[in-house]
C-alpha cells in the first residue's frame, strides 16, 4: 500500500479517546433526547454524560450500519469507498484494503488501540479490525440478527457458517470464540464492556495515549437484553434493552474516572443510524419522521455526546450540522495525528468547533446516497429530496420536481417550500454538482472490489 503524505505531528499532549457507537439507537430513545422514561426506559448515565460535555440535535449519519461505520473509520462517504451495504458472509465486503482507517492513523500517532463489539467492514483475513489498526479485537464482524440463524426453520449448518463472536490481535490470524446465539446475543454487551474497562484499566498506567472503540449491539433486532436486566423495566424487551445500554455507558464512564483518567479524555457517545423499522424491534426517532434506510431526518439525525472536560465546553447543546464523516479529521486533530493527503477525506475537522472557539459548525451541509443513488441533500436549514421514500421498501418515487423543507419550520418534512423559499435550491444544487464532479475526477472503489484493486 503507498503510504500517505502525513502534516507534521503536534507536540500537545493527546487526550486518550473512547468511542462508544450504538447500533440502530434512534433519535427519540434516551432521555435528554426527549425520550427515557417516554420509551419505559430511564437513561441516568447517558443523560448526564450529556450534562457534562456537548449534545448534538444536528448529528448526522448514513442510511445504516456498514455505511455509517465505513464513513466513520475513513472519514469518506461510503459512495466513494464502496461499502455501500450489508452482504452475507465469506463474500467481499466492507472497507477496502487501500483505505486508512482512525485507528491505523492512532497507531501510527502511538497510540494503543483496542475495539470490542461490532465491526460490520469486512470477515476476511486483511479486513478485519486487527489488519486496520487495532492492536486487539474481540467482537462479531458482521451483524446481530446473524444470533438469530440457528433458530431459523430450515437453518442448514452445511450451507451456512454458523455465525461465531471472534478475536484478533494485530499481526495475527484471526480466531473464532463461541457460536453468536440468541443467547451469547443477551450476553455479548456485558463482555464486550468488561473488556473495554479491562483495556482502559492496562492502559491508565502505560504512559501511553489509547485509542477505545466499543460499538455496542444494543438496540439492534433481536433487541433482547441480558438476563440481569430482563424484566427490570417490566416495559418489555426493548425498554429492558435501553437500560442495559445505558448501564454499560456507565460502567465504562465509571472506569474512566476510577483510573483517574477523566480530565484526559475525550469521551464520545453516539448511533450508527436512525431506529429500527421492523416489528416488533421498532424504535423512535422522537420529532423526525422515518427509519433507517430511507432519507428522512429519523434516518440522518441520531445522537451525539462529546466530553472533554476543560477542553469541551460542559451543557452546550447545538443545532449546528456535523456528519459521521468529520469525526476523521477531528480526532486526528486532537490526538496530532496526520490525515491522508492521497485521497479525498470528506470529513471536515470540528475541534474548534467541539472546544466552543468557534458558535458555528465548520459544515454547511452534506450529500446523502443510499448505495449509490443520491437521495437527498441538507444545507443550513433546508433540505432536497431527489427522491421520496418515507418508509423502507415502501416503493421509491424518484421526484421530477425534487422536493424542498425547511426543516426548522418543518421537522415532519410535510411542506414542500420550492415556491416559498426556492431560492435555496441553488447553494444545494451547487454543492450535489461539486461533490459529483470530485467523484468523476476520482473514481469510487467499486462495491466488492478484490484486495489487489488501486483506485486510479
Amino acid at each position: 500500500m503507498t503510504q500517505p503524505d502525513f502534516p507534521a505531528r503536534s507536540s500537545a499532549k493527546p487526550p486518550h479517546i473512547v468511542l462508544v457507537l450504538a447500533d440502530n439507537l434512534g433519535w427519540g430513545e434516551l432521555g435528554c433526547y426527549g425520550g427515557g422514561e417516554l420509551r419505559g426506559a430511564p437513561t441516568p448515565r447517558i443523560d448526564a454524560l450529556a450534562a457534562q460535555g456537548m449534545r448534538f440535535l444536528n448529528f448526522n449519519v448514513e442510511s445504516d450500519c456498514v455505511p455509517t461505520r465505513s464513513a466513520l473509520m475513513t472519514g469518506r462517504h461510503p459512495i466513494r469507498t464502496g461499502a455501500l451495504q450489508s452482504v452475507p458472509a465469506g463474500l467481499p465486503q466492507g472497507i477496502h484494503p487501500w483505505e486508512i482507517t482512525i485507528a491505523q492513523l492512532l497507531s501510527q500517532a502511538g497510540y494503543a488501540t483496542a475495539m470490542y463489539g461490532k465491526w460490520h467492514l469486512g470477515d476476511q483475513e486483511g479486513r478485519y479490525p486487527k489488519d486496520r489498526g487495532f492492536d486487539h479485537w474481540y467482537g462479531i464482524p458482521r451483524t446481530t440478527n446473524e444470533s438469530m440463524f440457528t433458530e431459523q426453520v430450515g437453518f442448514d449448518p452445511e450451507v451456512v457458517d454458523i455465525p461465531h463472536v471472534m478475536e484478533g490481535w494485530a499481526g495475527k490470524p484471526a480466531q473464532k470464540r463461541e457460536p453468536y446465539d440468541l443467547e451469547m446475543r443477551r450476553r455479548i454487551d456485558a463482555e464486550l464492556t468488561d473488556r473495554g474497562c479491562a483495556f482502559i484499566r492496562e492502559q491508565a498506567t502505560s504512559g501511553k495515549p489509547f485509542f477505545l472503540y466499543v460499538p455496542l449491539t444494543q438496540l439492534h433486532y433481536p433487541t433482547i437484553p441480558h438476563r440481569d436486566f430482563e424484566g427490570q423495566t417490566k416495559k418489555g424487551d426493548f425498554a429492558d434493552s435501553l437500560v442495559e445500554m445505558d448501564t454499560r455507558v456507565g460502567q465504562l464512564l465509571d472506569t474512566v474516572d476510577a483510573c483517574g483518567l477523566t480530565e484526559d479524555t475525550l469521551f464520545i457517545f453516539a448511533s450508527d443510524n436512525g431506529p429500527e423499522y421492523r416489528r416488533p424491534w421498532r424504535g423512535s426517532a422522537g420529532m423526525w419522521t422515518g427509519t433507517y434506510h430511507t432519507s428522512m431526518e429519523g434516518a440522518l439525525r441520531v445522537p451525539l455526546i462529546v466530553r472533554w472536560p476543560g477542553q469541551v465546553p460542559a451543557q452546550r447543546v447545538t443545532n449546528e450540522i456535523v456528519h459521521v464523516v468529520d469525526m476523521l479529521p477531528t480526532l486526528a486533530r486532537a490526538a496530532g495525528a496526520g490525515v491522508p493527503q492521497d485521497r479525498v477525506i470528506d470529513g471536515i475537522d470540528q475541534l474548534n468547533f467541539w472546544r466552543g472557539l468557534q458558535d458555528k459548525s465548520s459544515r454547511e451541509g452534506f450529500v446523502y446516497y443510499i448505495k449509490s443513488e443520491l437521495r437527498a441533500a441538507k444545507w443550513r436549514d433546508w433540505k432536497m429530496h431527489f427522491v421520496w421514500e418515507v418508509e423502507p421498501n415502501a416503493g421509491a418515487n424518484h421526484l421530477e420536481t425534487p422536493y424542498l423543507f425547511n426543516l426548522v419550520q418543518d421537522p415532519k418534512e410535510e411542506t414542500d417550500v420550492n415556491a416559498a423559499q426556492g431560492w435555496a435550491r441553488g447553494p444545494i444544487r451547487k454543492m450535489v454538482h461539486a461533490f459529483q464532479a470530485s467523484l468523476k475526477t476520482h473514481p469510487p472503489i467499486p462495491p466488492g472490489a478484490p484486495d489487489d484493486y488501486r483506485p486510479g
